[in-house]
């Protein structure tokens, strides 16, 4: 299975869990796969490629067709992780790219929660040439009523009892149908705008390591800055910010991961500005004053290395 070296953790992990073995793509020097790379690693035995597109650096892949035509050329299927679709929606046809099976973030795109904030659904849209290998049984309608149809020979067979968490499906959906297509496009457009607002606004600020046009979001990191990713993303909570993400991809070195979506306003984004602002000059006037934060919050700055390797996982009185 070939991932990007930017790939999601969640792809390679899941390409081992079924026992494939993962190999890694590099990144070019404009953060895109490196097509020539590509093509030198692919070969009949290998099953698929996973990647994300717009990839974890919030750019476009611009060579896809070329990556979908070298990998299908060879007998290989394309996966895209739907991570960042809120970038897209609206906008491009993931068939139209080549991608054959498309895993879709409920959670970012479409105003399901996820993680601690509640249950996440990740529906999965595939081409049709992947259809009878679907978990079975499948709805099937004949006139004007739906039956199980468990008549499907190449089926993988059944996954589990479980349906999954109907709700989240179920306010997802609502959701689409109450933006339709042209608020599907706005929300997309929007959360592209407000990304590149904050781009164009810290870039003087802080280092870009890679130059090329962001969607979604723009990764900054924490060179020449006086303190560390982890000083910002604890620092900002002090501000009334949740941290963005921190040291990913891992391919840039201090990483901090700005995806604002389209939810913002121009007000928050700007306060969000100033903010990051206002603690970089802090942390080059003083980088000391940051051993402590956040002091705000009832828990401060736990230690993350020894919570990591000495984890109190039982509360006691």
């Amino acid at each position: 299975m070939l991932l990007p070296d930017s790939a999601h953790g969640t792809n390679p992990a899941s390409a081992t869990l079924c026992g494939y073995k993962s190999v890694q793509i590099p990144s070019n020097s404009e953060g895109l796969i490196d097509t020539d790379k590509l093509e030198a690693i692919m070969d009949e035995e290998t099953a698929a490629i996973m990647l994300t597109n717009p990839n974890t650096l919030g750019m476009f892949e611009k060579d896809i067709l070329r990556i979908t035509e070298i990998v299908h050329s060879k007998g290989g299927l394309v996966y895209c992780d739907g991570a960042n679709l809120n970038a897209v929606m609206g906008i491009v046809k993931m068939g139209e790219m080549g991608i054959d099976v498309l895993h879709i973030n409920l959670h970012k795109t479409f105003s399901t929660p996820h993680g601690g904030g509640g249950p996440g659904a990740g529906p999965v849209c595939i081409k049709n040439i992947l259809e009878p290998y679907l978990p079975k049984p499948v709805v099937e309608k004949k006139g004007h009523n739906y039956f199980l149809n468990y008549d499907r020979p190449k089926s993988v067979g059944k996954l589990k009892v479980f349906n999954g968490n109907f709700g989240m499906l179920l306010r997802a959906y609502l959701y689409i149908r109450t933006l339709g297509p042209e608020g599907i496009l706005e929300a997309a457009q929007s959360a592209v705008l407000n990304a590149n607002y904050i781009r164009a606004k810290l870039k003087d600020t802080f280092h870009l390591p890679f130059k090329g046009a962001s969607l979604h979001e723009c990764v900054f990191n924490d060179k020449g800055q006086g303190i560390t990713t982890m000083d910002f993303a604890k620092e900002l909570i002090d501000h009334g910010f949740h941290p963005p993400t921190v040291y990913f991809p891992l391919i840039v070195k201090g990483a901090l991961m700005i995806e604002p979506t389209e939810s913002e306003s121009k007000e928050t984004l700007d306060m969000f500005i100033e903010s990051m602002k206002s603690i970089a000059k802090k942390g080059h006037d003083d980088p000391d004053s940051f051993h402590d934060a956040p002091r705000l919050p009832k828990v401060s700055r736990p230690d993350e290395a020894r919570a990591a390797r000495q984890p109190v996982l039982r509360w006691k009185k």
